[in-house]
C-alpha cells in the first residue's frame, strides 16, 4: 500500500514535469531562434571579412576587433555614448523619482496627471525626434532671438558642443514616462507605518527618504538604471532622425556606427564586431549595477 502511494506520487511528479516542460519549450525555442542563434551567427561573421553582399568570404580571426578598436571613429563613438549614458541615467532617475513623488502626493486629479505624464511613452521615437527636430530648427532659434539669448538663437543641433544635450533633452522628455510609473508603484509599496514610526522618532524628510524610501525603491532603481544604461549605449533613432551623426561626427553613437558600417560602407563584419563589443559592455555594466545595489535591497512583507 505504501509502495503504491509512492509510485502514484512519482507519476504525478513526472506528469507535472512534462506539463512544465510543455509550457517552457515554446519560450526556449523562440529565445534560441531570435537571440542565441543570431548572437552566435553574429560572432561568427565578426571573425570573417564578409562585406554583407559577396557570396565568398574567409576567416580573419579577431582582426576586425583590432581594426574597430584602433579606429578613431569608434573611440569617438564610445566617448559620446559614455557621456550620453551617464547623463541619461542620472537625469532620468532623478527627474522620474521627483515626478513620481509629486504625483504620489497629489490626490486631486491624480489619475489625469499620471496619464498626461505617460503620453510620451506611447509615441514613436522617430516621430518624437522629427517633431523636436523642427522645433530646434524653426521655433527655438526664433524664441532665442526674441529674448536676446545668443546661444539659443541658432539650432542647438547644428553646434557640435550642444547637439548632444539637445538629443538628450528629447530623450529625457520621452524617457521619463515609464520610469515614473515604476517609481509610483514602488512608492506605494512602502509601508506607511515606517514613515509614522520614523516621524515619531524625530526623523526629518531627508532621513525618512534616505533610510526608508530609497531602500524599498532599490529594485525599481536597478531596473531604471539598467534600462537607461541600455538606452544610452544603444541610442539610435533620435540621432538618426535629428543629426545623422553630425555635425562633424559629434553625435555619431555606436548604434549609428553599426548602421553606417553595414548599410553604407559595406563593412558588415566590422559592424557586427562593434555590435558584439557593445553587447559585452552593456552586459558588464548591468552586472556591476546589480552587484553594487543588490545587497542594499529591502523586501516588504
Amino acid at each position: 500500500m505504501f509502495q503504491q502511494s509512492i509510485n502514484k506520487r512519482k507519476r504525478k511528479v513526472r506528469k507535472g514535469s512534462r506539463v512544465m516542460v510543455g509550457f517552457t519549450l515554446p519560450v526556449v525555442i523562440l529565445y534560441s531562434l531570435f537571440f542565441l542563434v543570431p548572437l552566435l551567427m553574429g560572432f561568427y561573421y565578426s571573425l570573417t571579412n564578409w562585406n554583407g553582399i559577396s557570396k565568398t568570404y574567409k576567416i580573419v580571426g579577431f582582426s576586425n576587433y583590432v581594426k574597430v578598436i584602433m579606429n578613431p571613429r569608434f573611440l569617438n563613438a564610445i566617448w559620446f555614448n559614455a557621456r550620453y549614458m551617464v547623463l541619461l541615467v542620472i537625469l532620468v532617475t532623478v527627474v522620474s523619482l521627483v515626478i513620481a513623488m509629486a504625483l504620489n502626493r497629489t490626490k486631486l486629479c491624480s489619475t489625469l496627471f499620471r496619464s498626461i505624464y505617460f503620453v510620451p511613452a506611447i509615441l514613436s521615437l522617430v516621430t518624437v525626434a522629427l517633431i523636436w527636430n523642427e522645433l530646434f530648427y524653426r521655433v527655438i532659434p526664433v524664441i532665442g532671438q526674441q529674448l536676446g539669448i545668443e546661444w539659443l538663437s541658432t539650432s542647438l543641433l547644428g553646434n557640435p558642443k550642444t547637439a548632444i544635450y539637445a538629443i538628450l533633452a528629447v530623450n529625457l522628455w520621452q524617457g521619463c514616462s515609464i520610469p515614473t510609473v515604476l517609481f509610483i508603484a514602488g512608492l506605494q509599496s512602502v509601508p506607511m507605518e515606517l514613515y509614522e514610526a520614523a516621524t515619531v522618532d524625530g526623523a526629518g524628510r531627508w532621513a525618512r527618504f534616505k533610510n526608508i524610501t530609497v531602500p524599498f525603491l532599490i529594485p525599481v532603481i536597478n531596473m531604471v538604471i539598467i534600462t537607461q544604461v541600455k538606452a544610452g549605449l544603444t541610442v539610435f533613432d533620435y540621432i538618426k532622425a535629428m543629426t545623422d551623426g553630425g555635425p562633424g561626427h559629434a553625435t555619431e553613437a555606436i548604434g549609428l556606427l553599426v548602421y553606417k558600417y553595414s548599410m553604407q560602407e559595406n563593412k558588415y563584419s566590422q559592424s557586427v564586431a562593434v555590435a558584439m563589443i557593445l553587447f559585452v559592455i552593456v552586459g558588464m555594466i548591468s552586472l556591476i549595477t546589480l552587484r553594487i545595489t543588490g545587497d542594499k535591497q529591502v523586501e516588504g512583507d
